[in-house]
C-alpha cells in the first residue's frame, strides 16, 4: 500500500520536545524535559516564518518563568506553580497520542501536578493540542485542558495568574516593540482590558518582512467564566484569568474543563474576521481521548460525538 505524507505532523524529537509541522515547515514546539519547572510551547511561528513568542521578559529577569506559552496557576491548595522560585512542578507524566492529518495535528498528553515538597500528585491534566493551517502562512493552535484532581475536589484560587498565559515577542509588544493590545469590545491598550470581560484578546504589531501579523486568543464560550476577564500587560503577555474574580473547583466527577485557540495571523487585528474564527472554534466539538482500536496503538484523539 502506498504511503501518503500526512499534511499535518507531530514529530517527537530529542531532549523531551515535539514539533508541529504543516507540509514540513515548523509552525509549534512542545518543550517538556526535566529540566524546566513546566511543559511549554516555543516557538509559535508567524505568517513570515518569524515567531510571534518569546521565552522571558525583555527588560526583567525575574520573569524568566515567562515562557512563550505556557499552563500555570498561582493558588492550588495555597501552593503556587506560577513563580520558578516555587518548588511545584508540572511534569509530563506520558505522551498518549501523536496524531498526523491532512487537516489538523493533534497531540495527547498526560501531566501532574506535584507539590515539590511532597511527592503526591495533586492533579491530573490532561492536555490536547491540535494544529491546523489557516490561509497565508497562518496557524491556529486549540488547546484543551482537563483538570482532575487526586483527592474527590480541589479549589483553584483566586489569583490573576492562571491558567493559560503567552509571552508574546518582543517585536509585537507594545511597550518593548510596536505592536497594540485590542479585545472584542473594541477596547485599545493595557488599562481598557486589564480585568475586563472579552471574548478575545489580540497582541498585533509589525512583521520583519513588512506588514503586521499578530495572535488573537480566545476563550471558548463554554468555558465556566466566559467572556472571560484577562490578565495582559503593555510589556508583552496576555492571558486569561478565569480566577480573577473568584475560584473555580474541579472534581473528581465533574473535572474542570477549560478550551483556548491561539490564532497566529497575518495583517493587523481584524475584529470580523475573529468574529468568524470565534463562530467556528464555538462549533467544534471538544477533544475527547479514547482507547484506540488500531493495531500498534494505545490510545486515540477525537472530536466527541
Amino acid at each position: 500500500m502506498a504511503f501518503t505524507f500526512p499534511r499535518c505532523e507531530v514529530v517527537p524529537l530529542p531532549d523531551h520536545q515535539a514539533a508541529f509541522r504543516i507540509e514540513g515547515t515548523e509552525r509549534l514546539r512542545w518543550h517538556f524535559g526535566p529540566s524546566y519547572p513546566r511543559p511549554f510551547f516555543y516557538p509559535l511561528v508567524g505568517p513570515s516564518g518569524t515567531p510571534l513568542t518569546r521565552m522571558g521578559h525583555p527588560g526583567d529577569p525575574g520573569h524568566d518563568h515567562h515562557r512563550s506559552i505556557w499552563f500555570a496557576h498561582q493558588k492550588v491548595l495555597g501552593i503556587s506553580f506560577w513563580e520558578d522560585r516555587s518548588a511545584a512542578r508540572i511534569r509530563q507524566k506520558n505522551w498518549l497520542c501523536y496524531k498526523d492529518g491532512a487537516d489538523e495535528a493533534a497531540m495527547a498528553a498526560s501531566l501532574g501536578w506535584f507539590d515539590g515538597h511532597d511527592p503526591k500528585e495533586l492533579l491530573e491534566q490532561e492536555l490536547v493540542v491540535g494544529v491546523r493551517p489557516g490561509p497565508e502562512g497562518e496557524t491556529l493552535v486549540e488547546i484543551q485542558a482537563t483538570f482532575r484532581p487526586t483527592a474527590d475536589s480541589l479549589e483553584f484560587g483566586r489569583t490573576n495568574f492562571g491558567f493559560l498565559a503567552v509571552r508574546v515577542a518582543k517585536h509585537i509588544s507594545a511597550h518593548f516593540g510596536g505592536g497594540a493590545l485590542t479585545n472584542s469590545d473594541g477596547a485599545a491598550g493595557e488599562p481598557a482590558i486589564f480585568a475586563k470581560p472579552a471574548a478575545w484578546v489580540d497582541y498585533s504589531g509589525p512583521g520583519p518582512k513588512g506588514g503586521a501579523e499578530g495572535i488573537t486568543y480566545f476563550d471558548h464560550p463554554a468555558n465556566p467564566t466566559h467572556p472571560t476577564k484577562w490578565h495582559v500587560r503593555e510589556d508583552g503577555w496576555m492571558g486569561a484569568a478565569p480566577c480573577l474574580d473568584g475560584i473555580l473547583t474541579t472534581t473528581k466527577k465533574t473535572p474542570l474543563v477549560l478550551r483556548y485557540l491561539l490564532h497566529a495571523h497575518k495583517g493587523p487585528a481584524d475584529a470580523r474576521r475573529a468574529a468568524d474564527v470565534l463562530k467556528d472554534f464555538a462549533g467544534r466539538k471538544p477533544f475527547e481521548v479514547v482507547k484506540a482500536n488500531a493495531k500498534h496503538q494505545t490510545w486515540d484523539v477525537r472530536r466527541s460525538s
